[in-house]
């Protein structure tokens, strides 16, 4: 699409917030199964569909399906497929390190080798998380919970935090010096 092109549904979009444009897919039925919950949940206008959206942002810049994505402060590791099998090993096709001075293209090998070493990294964080916080002295929990429910609490909760440091903020810092100056 040419820059003109783009200027111009962008201005499209800007003026005219209702338009709304007709899908029509052609699938195999299993395919067509597995996808439509997935698209649906995508072209959602809510605050799902636009994380749906967010999440897929790392699969458009890919030249080949990312099997993994991992995000650190400053760092990027994806690992590409689609998945190679070898008798009972799998092998991605390759994979890509994005990290401040390092752009790395890395071979199936490679690639392999490092997801393996962030699965582990990722086993040994999540044990650790749950020691820490005794996670295994609780009784377990179903996976299912009422979202709605679940949601409004955690929303209540970071409504509260961030009120509680607003007020923290708002103490005015009148007494720089401390009180034994005058």
């Amino acid at each position: 699409m040419s820059i003109f092109h783009r200027v111009l549904d962008r201005i499209a979009d800007w003026c005219w917030t209702g338009r709304k444009i007709n899908l029509r897919f052609v699938a195999e039925y299993r395919t067509a199964c597995f996808a439509l919950p997935i698209i649906n949940a995508m072209l959602a206008e809510d605050e799902d569909g636009v994380t749906y959206r967010a999440a897929l942002t790392d699969w458009r810049r890919a030249e080949r399906p990312p099997l993994a994505v991992y995000h650190g402060t400053s760092s990027f590791c994806r690992i590409d497929g689609p998945r190679q099998w070898v008798k009972d090993r799998s092998f991605p096709l390759g994979g890509l390190i994005l990290s401040p001075g390092v752009t790395a293209h890395l071979d199936p090998f490679e690639a392999r080798e490092l997801q393996e070493h962030m699965e582990w990294a990722i086993e040994k964080a999540i044990r650790q998380w749950v020691a820490e916080h005794d996670l295994l002295d609780l009784s377990p929990v179903p996976e299912a919970f009422d979202r709605r429910k679940a949601d409004r609490k955690a929303k209540a909760k970071i409504a509260d935090w961030t009120a509680r440091r607003e007020r923290l903020r708002a103490v005015p810092d009148n007494d720089a010096e401390g009180p034994d100056h005058g």
